[in-house]
């Protein structure tokens, strides 16, 4: 079966779903008339990933490229152009696929599994910060199926602060974190989202100070650097010792962006996203790297619902997954914006779709032209 795809047209919606939250979306039609669909959403950079499809667009359209030779003209060397460059290989797999009648797990060399494990994100729904409101939101999350919950709740860290005020703000997060672990039970996961706000003092700390929880990792405490891969080294033994895992790169791009963490032992997991690190086939490839590592492949999906059937499908086709993440519940348009045709949340995760032709879904163009900002 031939995977050439005529490019005819592509397109760049961006959507505000959220007072803080907007997502941008690709659309790719072939000169057969099949269309793709595609991710990039890149927070607070939604004009350097415009301004990059508005230079780079005329170099696809009009022109026939396979798998092989797309690639070739994409630009992977700035997170703006990689998130333009993973949408347009989202697009054109999503396109070859249905062309081809079959899913992309199959297009992508056959489906593994049947069910993938899904984590609820509950960060960004969770508007009240205090206690109650993270507690309300995971055990929200639980009712709907979740059994492994993340939530990012050191809003008062900052890396500048002193030793003694990093403690002080630790102390309230920790708070957040023992309330939900409470709330959700001793046989749900529970995962804590740092967001690089600790320095590697202040990481040790954290680290010293979540014995007790049980969690099932601790993602991004200090910035990721190549600088800071002896740091990260030295992290992740202190919490292993401790019984815990050490989770990072979601901004990673490419394999070349996760090997020299990989060659240091710096991660236990690693969370390539498919909107950065390269789109489908890359991010089945970075997966098997990371069985050569023991590295547990766990993608970064906390945006809208086309990275999110897309990341499936891949988890499907890849030997080895730990758990998708999902953002759970930030707004109704996740559902709407695909005509709510998505897999339903049950036991820890989702069935993938039987007889799902490309990545499952397509836009409700009523409500994408409602949301549209530009």
């Amino acid at each position: 079966m031939s995977n050439v795809v005529a490019v005819k047209n592509i397109e760049i919606f961006i959507v505000a779903v959220t007072a803080k939250t907007n997502w941008i979306f690709l659309r790719m039609t072939s000169f057969d008339g099949v269309e793709g669909l595609g991710e990039a959403s890149l927070a607070g950079r939604e004009s350097e990933v415009t301004d990059v499809f508005l230079a780079a667009k005329d170099n696809l359209v009009g022109k026939s490229f396979d798998v092989e030779s797309v690639e070739t003209q994409l630009e992977f060397d700035s997170l703006p152009k990689a998130a333009y460059s993973s949408a347009i290989m989202q697009c054109f797999s999503d396109i070859v696929a249905r062309s081809q009648g079959v899913s992309l797990a199959e297009s992508l060399g056959g489906i593994k599994r049947s069910f993938v494990g899904m984590y609820a994100n509950i960060n960004r729904r969770t508007t009240d910060r205090t206690t109650m409101g993270f507690v309300e939101s995971a055990l929200l999350a639980q009712r709907s199926g979740y059994t492994a919950f993340k939530l990012a709740p050191f809003d008062e860290v900052r890396p500048n602060q002193s030793q003694r005020e990093m403690r002080e703000a630790m102390t309230i997060g920790l708070d957040r974190i023992q309330a939900v672990v409470d709330a959700v039970g001793s046989g749900s996961r529970v995962m804590v989202d740092c967001h690089w706000r600790f320095n590697f003092e202040g990481a040790q700390d954290l680290i010293k100070a979540s014995e007790s929880l049980n969690l099932y990792w601790i993602e991004c405490p200090i910035v990721e650097e190549l600088a800071s891969i002896p740091d990260l080294v030295l992290l992740r033994d202190q919490a292993n010792r401790l019984g815990v895992r050490l989770a990072g790169l979601e901004m990673n791009i490419r394999r070349s962006g996760f090997q020299p963490y990989l060659d240091a032992g710096a991660y236990d997991v690693m969370m390539p996203d498919i909107k950065y690190a390269g789109g489908p086939a890359e991010l089945l490839r970075i997966s098997e790297i990371f069985e050569n590592f023991d590295v547990d492949f766990s993608p970064h999906n906390p945006t809208g619902p086309i990275c999110h059937t897309a990341s499936i499908q891949v988890c499907a086709a890849a030997t080895k997954v730990d758990l998708l993440e999902h953002q759970f519940d930030e707004t109704v348009y996740f559902d709407e914006l695909i005509g709510g045709d998505l897999p339903t949340v049950s036991e820890g995760g989702v069935v993938i779709k039987s007889g799902a032709v490309g990545i499952g879904v397509a836009f409700d163009n009523e409500v994408l032209r409602a949301l549209i900002t530009s």
